[in-house]
C-alpha cells in the first residue's frame, strides 16, 4: 500500500477511537447526573480489585477464604450496578467504551494482522482517492449492455462492433481476475460515444473492489497535477500517482497540447512504464492522430507498451437520447 494510504488510515483508525471515547465521557457525564449511585459502586468495583490483585501475591492466613469473600463482594456489585443501569432504561454495557469493531478494538490490527474492518476501510479511502465513488453506482458491469453495440459489420472492421466489444470485455476480466500478476497496460481508442470511459468505470469498480487502489484523471486533470508536483512539490500526489495499483488516464488529446505538457507527459509515462505500474489510456484519437500530435517518444511509448484495444460503431449515448423521445 502506498504511504499516503497508509497515513490516511491510521488517521481514520485515531479519529474513530477519539470519537468512541468522547461518546464514553458523556455517557459517563450522564450517569454522574442521574446514577451517581453508579458511579460510586464502580468505585468500590475498583477498590476491590485492587485490594484482590495485592493479597493474590500475599502469603497470608486464611487467604482463599479472604479471596473468596472479595470477589462474591465485587460480584454483587457488578450485579447491583447492572441492575440500576437496566432499570432505569440504560443498557448494561452503559459505560463500556463502544468499539466500531470489538475484533481489533478500533486499532485495525489483532496482533500483527490486520483485521477484516482495515480491508473494509481501506477500500472506501481508495473509493474516495479514485474520483470516481458515486459515478461507480452507475458506471458498472451491472449496467454493461452489449445491445447497445451493432451487431451488423461495420465498414471495414472484420467483426461487428458487438463481437468487438465482447471480446475486449473478455480480456478485460482476465485482466481483472488475474490483476495482482499482470503488468499489462491497455489503450482504449476509437470514435466517441463508443463505451470506452464506460468500460474503464466498469474495470475500476472491480479493481477497486478487490481492494487495490485506482486512481482516475482526465489527461486534463493528469497535466493540472503535473503542475502541481513540478512547481510546488506535492509528494503526496506524485506517490499517488506513481504507485497507485491502477491508473485510468481518460480522454487522451483532450489536453492543451504543448511542449511543456509533451515534456511532463514522457517522463510520468516512462516512470510509471520503468516500476512496472499498470494503466489504461482511453482517447478518440486514431493511432495516426496520436502519432501526428504526440512526439516519437510518447508515441512510441503508448502504441509500443500498451495492448490496444480499438473501439467502433455508432455513437450510444446519442443512440440513448434519440430512443428516450
Amino acid at each position: 500500500m502506498i504511504k499516503v494510504c497508509n497515513t490516511e488510515i491510521a488517521k481514520l483508525y485515531e479519529d474513530i477511537r477519539n470519537k468512541k471515547e468522547k461518546e464514553l465521557i458523556d455517557r459517563r457525564n450522564l450517569i454522574k447526573k442521574k446514577l451517581p449511585e453508579v458511579l460510586e459502586i464502580e468505585n468500590q468495583i475498583k477498590k476491590l480489585c485492587i485490594n484482590l490483585s495485592i493479597n493474590i501475591l500475599r502469603n497470608t492466613e486464611n487467604k482463599d477464604i479472604y479471596l473468596k469473600k472479595l470477589k462474591e463482594k465485587i460480584t454483587n456489585l457488578r450485579i447491583r450496578k447492572s441492575e440500576l443501569l437496566v432499570s432505569n432504561g440504560y443498557s448494561i454495557d452503559f459505560l463500556d467504551i463502544h468499539y466500531e469493531c470489538s475484533k481489533c478494538k478500533d486499532t485495525g490490527y489483532i496482533g500483527t494482522k490486520k483485521c477484516i474492518c482495515y480491508n473494509h476501510k481501506m477500500i472506501q479511502l481508495y473509493y474516495k482517492n479514485s474520483d470516481l465513488k458515486d459515478i461507480l453506482k452507475k458506471n458498472n458491469f451491472s449496467n454493461f449492455n452489449f445491445n447497445y453495440f451493432s451487431p451488423v459489420k461495420w465498414g471495414e472492421c472484420l467483426e461487428s462492433p458487438r463481437k468487438n466489444i465482447e471480446n475486449i470485455v473478455s480480456k478485460m476480466w482476465t485482466f481483472i481476475e488475474n490483476f495482482s500478476n499482470s503488468i499489462e497496460n491497455f489503450l482504449f481508442y476509437g470514435n466517441s460515444g463508443t463505451g470506452k470511459t464506460f468500460l474503464s468505470h466498469c474495470i475500476a469498480k472491480e479493481i477497486l473492489d478487490r481492494g487495490y487502489l485506482v486512481v482516475y484523471r482526465t489527461s486534463d486533470n493528469l497535466l493540472q497535477d503535473l503542475k502541481e508536483i513540478k512547481f510546488r512539490g506535492n509528494e503526496y500526489l506524485n506517490d499517488m500517482l506513481i504507485n497507485c495499483d491502477l491508473l485510468i488516464i481518460d480522454d487522451l488529446g483532450s489536453e492543451q497540447i504543448n511542449d511543456f505538457s509533451k515534456t511532463e507527459l514522457f517522463n510520468f509515462l516512462n516512470k510509471k512504464l520503468l516500476k512496472r505500474k499498470k494503466m489504461i489510456i482511453s482517447t478518440n484519437f486514431s493511432l495516426e492522430d496520436i502519432l501526428k500530435n504526440y512526439s516519437e517518444r510518447i508515441s512510441s511509448r503508448i502504441i509500443g507498451d500498451f495492448n490496444l484495444c480499438k473501439f467502433y460503431g455508432e455513437d450510444i449515448r446519442i443512440n440513448k437520447n434519440i430512443n428516450k423521445n
